[in-house]
C-alpha cells in the first residue's frame, strides 16, 4: 500500500483528527481539510480537528475520508471508514425504485411524434369557446 497523504483518526484530546504526511503539501491539505471542516490546533503542527465534533461528528468524518479518498491516499481507522451498505433499507429501496421510475419513459409519451421538422410551426392551441354574457351582471364598484 502506497504511503498515505493524510491519516484520520481520533485523538482522546482532540477528537476526530485529520494528519497529513509529508507527502502532501502543507498548503494543499490545509486548503483541503479546512474546506471539510477541519481546523489547525495551533499546539500541535500538522495535526487538524474537526469542528463541533458532538454535531455529528462521525458522519462528517467519514464524508471527509471519502471525499479525500477521490484523490489522495487517505488512511483512516476502522471507525472512520465509510460503513459497509448492509440489506438495503426500505427508504433506499423507495428511493431505487422511484429512480428507475424517472429513468423510464411515460407510457402515456408518444415517442413517434418526435421533434417537430425544421420550420415547421408549432401547433396552435384549440379555440376557445366564447364567455357568454348574462344580463344584470355588471361590474361591481
Amino acid at each position: 500500500m502506497d504511503q498515505p497523504h493524510v491519516h484520520f483518526t481520533i485523538d482522546p484530546q482532540y477528537g476526530f483528527v485529520a494528519v497529513p504526511t509529508d507527502r502532501f503539501p502543507a498548503h494543499l491539505a490545509h486548503w483541503y481539510l479546512v474546506r471539510e471542516q477541519f481546523v489547525p490546533v495551533h499546539e500541535a503542527p500538522r495535526l487538524y480537528r474537526l469542528t463541533h465534533p458532538h454535531q455529528d461528528g462521525l458522519r462528517r468524518t467519514r464524508q471527509a475520508v471519502h471525499d479525500l479518498r477521490r484523490r489522495w491516499t487517505v488512511h483512516a481507522d476502522d471507525v472512520l471508514n465509510a460503513a459497509p451498505h448492509s440489506a438495503p433499507s426500505a427508504l433506499s429501496a423507495q428511493r431505487s425504485q422511484a429512480a428507475r421510475a424517472a429513468a423510464t419513459s411515460s407510457p402515456q409519451y408518444n415517442q413517434s411524434l418526435g421533434p417537430p421538422p425544421l420550420g415547421a410551426t408549432p401547433p396552435s392551441s384549440p379555440p376557445q369557446a366564447p364567455r357568454a354574457v348574462t344580463p344584470g351582471h355588471g361590474r361591481g364598484r
